[in-house]
């Protein structure tokens, strides 16, 4: 049930508070409890959550969710080099496929960006988090105290589009930081929340 006081957050059915968004669905919930938020330094997958986070653009997040073993499927499980191999009659045939987006922009960008990834000068992982802000004291009490973009998700947008990546603007960017655990933005209530702390940024400034 909803709390009265904080309608934002739900009481499951396992005694524990999460974010209301969480609780409205199966599989959201799964990702609530178990992913969004918790930091993620794998370069496999966030070269997967970086072009899930491009396909999501305009659609909502359960959507994507629900296709992403699909998705793992007919990209090679988002390894970069396997996705960099890909070509037009890869476009063509995922165009085809009911199970995936069917956007050719989304799908070329994504096959793009995993050459960029290959050609860059220091591992992907190392690039996306060292736009990471300090860690922030918990007092997220509300959704609507959650930014769409912040400083950092703009410079991380701004490098990654002068390096040849696309589907990567700012407001996709923060959503990448906070499924990835850079940002935490688990409501003050929910037992997630604080639950993962990520580290301070690294080299990349904001200005």
């Amino acid at each position: 049930m909803s709390l009265p006081d904080r309608p934002e957050l739900v009481l499951g059915d396992d005694g524990l508070h999460r974010c209301a968004w969480g609780a409205s669905d199966a599989e959201y919930r799964r990702y609530h409890d178990e992913e969004w938020g918790t930091p993620q330094h794998d370069l496999v997958r966030l070269f997967e959550k970086l072009c899930l986070e491009g396909f999501q653009a305009g659609l909502s997040w359960i959507t994507i969710l629900r296709r992403r073993p699909a998705f793992r499927e007919v990209f090679h499980g988002f390894e970069p080099a396997a996705v960099a191999a890909m070509g037009g009659d890869d476009v063509d045939r995922l165009l085809g496929d009911a199970r995936i987006i069917r956007h050719r922009g989304k799908i070329e960008a994504a096959i793009s960006n995993a050459r960029v990834t290959l050609a860059l000068d220091e591992p992907l992982p190392e690039l996306l988090w060292s736009f990471a802000p300090p860690p922030r004291g918990r007092n997220v009490a509300s959704f609507a105290e959650v930014p769409a973009t912040t400083a950092e998700s703009e410079a991380m947008s701004s490098r990654l589009r002068k390096l040849g990546y696309r589907f990567v603007g700012p407001t996709t960017m923060y959503a990448l930081m906070q499924a990835s655990g850079m940002v935490d933005d688990h409501l003050d209530g929910c037992f997630r929340a604080g639950a993962a702390t990520a580290p301070p940024p690294a080299t990349h400034a904001t200005g």
